[in-house]
């Protein structure tokens, strides 16, 4: 068996029981994707070499928004129309990149820790067939029809099991295939398939923090589960200030807007995106825009600022944080701000791939005072808070 170890993230399904418009995997956890947090703790991990996620194929433009700038994932595969067949997508895909273990997970775990993925990897290895689980605090009753209670179990031998599951690949893959070939389409997880199959599976310790999210309920829990982890709160401030030249147009908040006038700027000169982007580095004590971005340098010249923005959201992400919210005024006599506020807050929220509710957009004048009250130019103020773990260093 080689010794590289991939990992196959399922998010086909349609999350009905969630409650709501988009499938639950797509929604947002403490303000990421939980499909996006779930791919990145595997991809963050040293021992997993492939990402192989499995997605509806109706979702794909969904699922390129949640993931928006993740790097170094395998293309996704289609899944099918039970969880069985997807992971079977997701294994044929492996199969040509030959894989000795597979971790199996589900995208609608997005807590799953790093010492849990160790643990998986390990057990693994070990037995050829290994699943996280914890022990039960409850007492468990078996009951009729009728709910009359027939026996009370023994629960020191019982575990709720969870994902990533680990396996040979070719074990698992073997298996999967017989399955699908006897239209065996029943089982609740992948060790139960493995079982079937004549494979002794062992069990290791799981996390209770490795929720899975279901209901509305478990969206609630998590939530608070996200935002208690991200405990150091910031806030950063950016603003930026550009002159009216020829042109008919000016881009705000990533929003071309007919205008009688153009604006001077090394990039297309978006007042709304270099604030927030400048907000968002001050949050972080990371610099300015001219850090990241040097005005005298020849490739941002006509750049679209989405760029910038989406450069500094990436930096909050990767230090594992999350953007809580982005508050941006705009200050001008002309063009009128007010038709096109809720095409601006989409865009941000697009850009920052966050939900439209943390993203707020206003308008003001100098009342005819000022540089903008000559119609010289225009200028834009910026707030972003962000979350991130906390540190001692």
């Amino acid at each position: 068996m080689t010794k590289t170890v991939a990992a196959v993230v399922v998010a086909a399904g349609r999350g009905e029981r969630a409650g709501a418009s988009i499938p639950k995997q797509y929604r947002p956890v403490g303000g990421e994707p939980m499909i996006r947090a779930t791919l990145r703790a595997f991809l963050g991990h040293p021992r997993i070499d492939f990402v192989q996620p499995v997605i509806n194929p109706n979702d794909r433009g969904t699922y390129e928004r949640a993931i928006g700038g993740v790097k170094n994932l395998l293309p996704p595969v289609a899944g099918g129309v039970t969880r069985q067949a997807s992971v079977l997508a997701g294994l044929e895909a492996l199969a040509s990149h030959g894989p000795g273990l597979v971790l199996i997970h589900d995208a609608a775990r997005p807590f799953v820790s790093a010492a849990l993925i160790d643990r998986a990897i390990s057990a693994g290895r070990s037995s050829g067939a290994a699943v996280p689980g914890i022990a039960l605090a409850d007492t468990v009753k078996s009951i009729d029809d009728s709910g009359a209670v027939t026996e009370t179990l023994d629960r020191s031998t019982l575990r709720i099991v969870q994902t990533p599951q680990a396996f040979a690949f070719n074990l698992i893959l073997e298996a999967h295939r017989r399955a699908a070939a006897a239209r065996r389409e029943s089982f609740t997880d992948d060790a139960a398939l493995a079982e079937w199959a004549g494979q002794r599976v062992s069990v290791f310790a799981g996390e209770a923090a490795n929720l899975k999210v279901t209901t509305a309920d478990d969206f609630a829990r998590a939530e608070m589960t996200r935002f208690a982890a991200l405990s150091d709160v910031r806030t950063g401030n950016g603003f930026d200030v550009h002159a009216f030249a020829e042109g008919d147009h000016v881009m705000l908040a990533g929003i071309r807007i007919p205008h009688s006038r153009g604006v001077t700027g090394h990039s297309d000169a978006d007042v709304a995106l270099h604030a927030l982007v400048d907000a968002i580095l001050g949050a972080l004590a990371e610099g300015d825009i001219g850090a990241h971005f040097p005005p005298n340098d020849p490739q941002w010249k006509g750049a679209a600022s989405d760029r910038f923005l989406a450069f500094a959201c990436e930096r909050v992400r990767k230090r594992d944080g999350v953007i809580a919210h982005l508050d941006v005024t705009i200050v001008c006599e002309a063009p009128r701000i007010s038709p096109h506020r809720d095409a601006m807050r989409a865009r941000i929220a697009d850009i920052a791939n966050v939900a439209i509710d943390r993203v707020a957009v206003k308008a003001t004048t100098s009342e005819k005072l000022g540089f903008t009250g000559r119609g010289e130019g225009i200028f834009a103020m910026a707030t972003a808070t962000i979350r991130l773990p906390w540190s001692a260093e």
